[in-house]
């Protein structure tokens, strides 16, 4: 199986800030690093709105990234208590949600596939982990695990991510399936750790 991929990859200053700024969860009452979390504001129409990009304007509040915690929220009527007014929660959250993420990692993919810094193919991610340092490896969820743990003994203490399907990898590289992925560590491999980190709990999937 995959690993989950290291805390500590990659080491850009984005995402070392983003570890190390705290934010409190308004359901569990803990705080975790912004990473972790999922920022809403309360938008002029009284709707809540995820704020992905943790640009909006207004008074932030924050929810641990995970579909059972956002799922709790809306059906305990949490976000009316955390904002102090009557507000409006869109139906299927955390489904909304999770397609933003999805969309946000593969958008950063294609572009990261654009500039020469992802390959895609068994034998091309083989090559590519042999000529660079840390790659993220991406295994499709429904590869054979075989021949990822073939794969992976040749990733030492790259990062390896398997949240995605084989059709999503694809699509990327202008295929109908695409089982593997490897993805030069930049500033696109930094934003794609956070968002993967943060997508992990809205998927059945994830990673081991």
């Amino acid at each position: 199986m995959c690993k989950r991929h290291r805390d500590n990859n990659p080491k850009s200053a984005s995402y070392e800030n983003r570890r190390s700024r705290e934010r409190r969860c308004f359901v569990s009452r803990k705080s975790h690093p912004s990473c972790d979390l999922v920022r809403f504001v309360v938008a002029p129409d009284k709707s809540i709105v995820p704020d992905l990009a943790e640009r909006l304007p207004g008074r932030g509040f924050w929810l641990l990234a995970s579909r059972e915690v956002v799922n709790t929220a809306c059906s305990k009527n949490l976000f009316a208590k955390a904002t102090g007014c009557a507000v409006t929660v869109m139906d299927n959250l955390a489904d909304n949600i999770e397609s933003q993420l999805s969309q946000r990692c593969l958008d950063w993919l294609g572009m990261a596939r654009r500039s020469g810094d992802a390959v895609a193919g068994y034998e091309k991610v083989k090559s590519f982990i042999k000529r660079n340092i840390d790659p993220i490896i991406l295994c499709a969820s429904d590869a054979a695990d075989g021949s990822q743990s073939t794969l992976i003994e040749e990733t030492h203490d790259a990062s390896v991510i398997n949240i995605f399907s084989s059709s999503e990898l694809g699509k990327i590289f202008g295929r109908q399936k695409t089982m593997f992925v490897a993805l030069r560590q930049r500033s696109l491999a930094s934003r794609m750790m956070i968002e993967t980190r943060r997508l992990e709990g809205f998927r059945n999937v994830g990673t081991a």
